[in-house]
């Protein structure tokens, strides 16, 4: 009985969790794209242009992870644990950069607009991260 109990009290720690790095990755959602739209306004390319909107949102997504979604699991700031953790979670992101640049570029490419494809980017990159962070960057909080 008292497996189930803590079984049920994990999935909802996770239930909330997930809510609480969709709501994350909404803020820098929003901080990317608006970014993204403002240089695409300014005459940038779109693959630029995502490009530095998406590492706009990950710095934002990293104060927030780091603080609230994660913050469990998160290392105490100044030590190396922390440091390979926010190394970790630039590499994630860098796995997203390079999932969104190349919808993007490639959707393009392909005559589709750049807010089509980066829509889709959007989509796979946040499965992509989230993953990551989870199971990867921020293990000991995952459970």
């Amino acid at each position: 009985m008292q497996s189930a109990l803590r079984l049920v009290a994990s999935v909802r720690r996770g239930e909330v969790r997930w809510v609480n790095y969709l709501l994350a990755s909404a803020l820098a959602l929003g901080s990317d794209a608006g970014l993204f739209l403002l240089l695409l306004d300014a005459g940038l390319a779109p693959v630029p242009a995502s490009a530095t909107g998406y590492c706009a949102g990950i710095l934002v997504h990293w104060l927030i992870s780091s603080r609230l979604v994660f913050a469990d699991g998160a290392a105490a700031r100044g030590t190396g644990e922390r440091h390979r953790q926010k190394l970790l979670f630039v590499g994630s992101a860098v796995v997203g950069l390079a999932v969104t640049t190349a919808i993007v570029g490639g959707g393009s490419a392909l005559g589709l607009d750049p807010r089509l494809a980066k829509l889709v980017a959007i989509i796979v990159s946040f499965q992509t991260t989230y993953l990551l962070r989870r199971h990867i960057v921020f293990r000991a909080a995952a459970g």
